[in-house]
């Protein structure tokens, strides 16, 4: 089924899809599920409230049929959903979509990475804030060790996986490491994403003083290296990305704070148990589940998904302030994927 494809009310199209498969993550980052917050009796959503694998397909193929060509499955941690490679090969098979990613803290890959490239899956994005064994377990609230993400990622991409790593920056806390995991990742070869801490939920004690900024972290990569801007690969790409210039190997900032890139955003979000969010700071979503478990036809889901897109207004990241940020009451990231 094709539909006339759709903008929202800034003219921005919608091409990116993000699908988190599940609320649960086996570590307990202090920038996203502070474990102080989501302890062991933490009231994570029931199997029969997440969506099931036939549900998210059919919802691929109606958002593909409205503009979306790229899909991205998120958490949670997304490798804790049952036969996660099964819905991989399921979306895969879906007509117009033409790239399927995957954003993990990369603590399963040794077990997973085979079965979700045979089925399809091409591309990671495996989180990493540290190289310091002892501030990675911190942050990773779970005593987790670098090197075992390390040897994962060295595994996924013998696998054959195209990986980027992501790095959350902030104030205090890991900026000591922007420079050795630079040096790590370009000697390597390997995409590093550095992203400035952002107030995404309600628990991560965001403040514009613990943000590093881009021009502050490029400025200390050029301290040492010589990068060369890159062109976008496509329209509402959010990574401003460079290259070092000796080797090729690439760097990228997400400047949500410092750079807003609200007027060229073309995501949506749809959260394990089938709410659609338009933005990562959204307050509320818009609940499809209800629709789809009623016995919704395929014409009149669309038209519901065309109707919250065509309504959309968001600009959080140009309109943010401290104070705002601290007084709304936004979704966790854990629930709606980074």
């Amino acid at each position: 089924m094709t539909a006339i494809p759709m903008r929202d009310q800034l003219q921005r199209p919608i091409r990116d899809l993000r699908i988190s498969v599940t609320d649960r993550c086996n570590f307990r980052c202090t920038y996203c599920m502070p474990k102080e917050i989501f302890g062991d009796d933490f009231p994570f959503l029931p199997k029969q409230e997440l969506l099931s694998f036939e549900e998210i397909r059919r919802a691929a193929r109606l958002f593909a049929g409205l503009g979306v060509r790229k899909l991205r499955l998120t958490g949670g941690e997304p490798l804790l959903r049952r036969d996660l490679p099964e819905l991989v090969g399921m979306l895969a098979e879906v007509e117009g979509i033409e790239d399927i990613g995957l954003t993990t803290n990369g603590l399963l890959l040794k077990q997973y990475a085979g079965p979700l490239y045979d089925k399809g899956l091409r591309r990671l994005n495996i989180s990493l804030d540290a190289l310091d064994p002892e501030l990675f377990g911190r942050i990773n609230g779970r005593g987790i060790k670098p090197e075992i993400i390390l040897d994962n990622i060295s595994h996924a991409r013998e696998v054959g996986f195209r990986i980027k790593v992501n790095m959350v920056v902030q104030k205090g806390l890991n900026d000591q490491e922007i420079l050795p995991m630079a040096a790590y990742f370009k000697e390597r070869g390997i995409t590093l994403c550095f992203i400035e801490f952002m107030d995404v939920g309600n628990d991560n004690g965001w403040s514009f003083e613990r943000v590093v900024t881009k021009k502050e972290i490029y400025e200390r990569l050029s301290a040492l290296y010589e990068l060369e801007p890159l062109e976008q690969h496509y329209y509402g790409e959010v990574a401003k990305r460079y290259r070092y210039k000796d080797n090729g190997a690439e760097v990228g900032f997400i400047t949500s704070v410092s750079e807003s890139f609200c007027s060229s955003c073309t995501r949506a979000r749809l959260s394990s148990d089938g709410k659609l969010y338009t933005c990562l700071f959204a307050s509320q979503g818009y609940d499809l589940r209800e629709l789809v478990r009623g016995g919704a036809t395929d014409e009149q889901i669309t038209a519901a998904i065309r109707s919250v897109w065509e309504n959309r207004h968001d600009r959080y990241s140009d309109e943010r302030t401290e104070q705002a940020a601290i007084r709304r009451k936004k979704i966790n990231m854990s629930y709606i994927g980074g």
